[in-house]
């Protein structure tokens, strides 16, 4: 199950960024190149019936499997970047992070409104970051097709400030 295996591979770090956060490091699942594959195996697989136009990756660990999905699912990629890393008209959002606060930013040209976007990013805490997305989805005219995260941390109970946007919200594994 893709579950045991993520959870086999997913290490903790005490104390990151910041103390009193243990922050869950997705690195390790990328030495192992059948564990890739099998991750957008279930993606895919849990994303049936979804219509997906365009894959939105946030940035940075969300560009990784972002970019593999949108492969796989035969759509366009488009990044979602910290401020000041998008070369054309952006438009930007600010958000509270359980440890701070933040901004992302996306091309204003990145997707047709009215296309049917999946914001993919590693890890659902809080749901700050993925809000923050689906709102600059919206304003631009998308409709959010859903989120994917390979992590769900579910006792931050990010999913709640998600679900105004879509219900169809995919963790590949939960802590």
């Amino acid at each position: 199950m893709i579950s045991e295996r993520l959870k086999s591979v997913i290490r903790d770090i005490p104390d990151f960024p910041k103390p009193g956060i243990i922050f869950k490091d997705v690195t390790p699942i990328f030495k192992d190149a059948q564990l890739c594959t099998e991750v957008i195996e279930a993606f895919v697989e849990q994303l049936k019936g979804t219509k997906v136009d365009v894959v939105a990756g946030i940035e940075s660990r969300g560009f990784l499997f972002g970019l593999m999905l949108a492969n796989k699912l035969g759509v366009p990629f488009i990044p979602v970047r910290k401020p000041g890393k998008l070369p054309f008209t952006i438009v930007k959002k600010s958000y509270e992070l359980e440890y701070g606060s933040a901004s992302i930013e996306i091309h204003t040209d990145a997707f047709e409104p009215g296309s049917h976007v999946l914001i993919h990013d590693d890890l659902l805490a809080t749901g700050g970051t993925a809000q923050a997305a689906a709102h600059l989805v919206t304003e631009l005219g998308g409709v959010v097709a859903g989120f994917a995260f390979v992590i769900g941390l579910d006792f931050l109970n990010g999913r709640k400030s998600l679900d105004t946007f879509s219900e169809n919200i995919v963790s590949l594994t939960s802590f």
